[in-house]
């Protein structure tokens, strides 16, 4: 079989999905304190690691297929791609695979700078497992919410184009359930170094997310009318949640702010997620300003509730999800085969219900799923790491490394041994030995 134009843009799209998670890295590690940026970044890449196997081994097989109950496939069907030889068929895995790999690293922002990375390094493919590939069977791969599925027969299928429920609710749902579990920073809400520490790596990571974003949404676009509309909505959307951020924050704040900006841009690309291929341009532009707008404000309920979502997992990804996955029923435009359009265009409730109900079933299937998982690790190994850890951070402390180098006038300080920096004891001679850099090091 010759290679086709139409292969080519999938395997593009597909690299361009795959780039999304670095970008992801480079986004959550600039947010975070100096001495958790490595390992903030780390576990997008370990994410990209672990999930590469699982998916060729039995995370494909899983969500796709026949199927247990409409909820997810037999993960024996083609184990380790066993019968997947055709050039459509190996192309789609690997698109398929890019969105696991970052759904579940999007997770990891809400327990930055306080999780081991063993316990992450566990999580990452039993929740792969459990909870992204059903979900994933069951809205696109022919489950509940398919055309032939019980809820889909019931009440229509729902419109998921690009993962609205999949990736973002799902993320969201399970970044707040982690939170619950394994608990707040030392001194968050109070401890002013809990800040972004390096905003230009923030803009760096939202402009590879939003360049990657065009693989994401239209990846799976079948014709060119249609990837020309999800290109034009996946520039609309975060283009105006952008300004919807920067406007709340100028009225709230007095000021519009660099973070601001990066958190608005993402907004708006989940938001539209769901909704790519399905709403207008004008309505792109104000689902956008709607999620910019709504997860600005959310982002701040953490402090009033009192749970440290440290990178705003739930406040963006989660809220702005719900949002463009239920605005499909107010705003779809009617398509032949696919929706008699939202309430707005004619279309009656029946989308509104349709999207209403994957977005309530994919909340309490994550949440519930997610809980298990996580607490079974918590109470095991434990997926905390020690105060004494969380001091010194979790860069040195978890992987012996640090993302800087503070030394005095542009010269690093002298080596100190682990052990030293995280009991604070000096073995060998006085403390009046280690430098007063090295000290100053372990505060960054």
């Amino acid at each position: 079989m010759e290679l086709t134009a139409g292969h080519v843009w999938v395997m593009v799209a597909a690299a361009l999905v795959l780039f999304m998670t670095p970008g992801l890295a480079f986004f959550y590690g600039g947010m975070t304190r100096a001495k958790a940026a490595l390992n903030m970044m780390m576990m997008s890449f370990i994410s990209i690691g672990i999930v590469g196997v699982v998916w060729v081994l039995w995370g494909s097989s899983m969500s796709s297929g026949e199927g247990f109950l409409e909820i997810v496939g037999n993960p024996f069907a083609t184990f380790g791609l066993e019968g997947i030889s055709t050039p459509d068929g190996l192309i789609k895995v690997g698109y398929a695979a890019t969105f696991a790999i970052i759904t579940v690293a999007l997770i990891s922002g809400a327990i930055a700078d306080r999780a081991k990375f063993g316990a992450w390094s566990l999580f990452v493919p039993v929740w792969v497992t459990l909870v992204y590939a059903p979900l994933a069977y069951m809205v696109w791969g022919g489950g509940l919410f398919g055309p032939e599925g019980e809820i889909g027969k019931a009440l229509g299928p729902a419109i998921d184009f690009a993962g609205g429920t999949v990736v973002h609710i799902n993320a969201g749902v399970a970044a707040l359930v982690l939170v619950l579990i394994i608990g707040n920073r030392r001194g968050f809400g109070k401890d002013p170094n809990h800040r972004p520490h390096n905003i230009p790596f923030v803009m760096l990571g939202a402009a590879i997310l939003w360049f990657g974003w065009f693989g994401f949404n239209g990846g799976a676009a079948t014709t060119a009318e249609q990837g020309g509309l999800i290109w034009i909505n996946t520039l609309a959307a975060p283009a105006a949640a952008m300004i919807g951020w920067l406007v709340t924050e100028r009225i709230r704040d007095g000021h519009p702010t660099s973070l601001g900006a990066a958190s608005g841009v993402v907004a708006g690309l989940v938001a539209i997620t769901p909704a790519c291929a399905n709403v207008s341009p004008v309505g792109a532009l104000g689902l956008g300003v709607v999620a910019g707008v709504a997860s600005a404000l959310a982002v701040g309920l953490k402090f009033r509730w009192g749970f440290d979502d440290s990178l705003d997992v739930v406040g963006v990804h989660l809220v702005s999800g719900i949002i463009g996955t239920v605005a499909i029923g107010f705003i779809a435009t009617p398509s032949e085969g696919v929706t008699a359009g939202g309430l707005f265009y004619g279309g009656g409730f029946t989308q509104l219900w349709a999207q209403l109900a994957a977005a309530g079933v994919a909340i309490v299937f994550s949440a519930v799923m997610t809980a298990i998982i996580a607490f079974a690790i918590h109470k095991t190994m434990g997926f905390r790491v020690s105060t004494e850890q969380e001091n010194v951070g979790v860069d040195l402390s978890l992987h012996a490394e640090t993302a800087y180098e503070f030394g005095v006038n542009g010269h690093g300080g002298t080596f100190q041994p682990l052990h030293e920096l995280v009991t604070g004891k000096n073995e060998s001679t006085a403390e009046s030995k280690t430098p007063a850099a090295g000290k100053e090091s372990v505060q960054a």
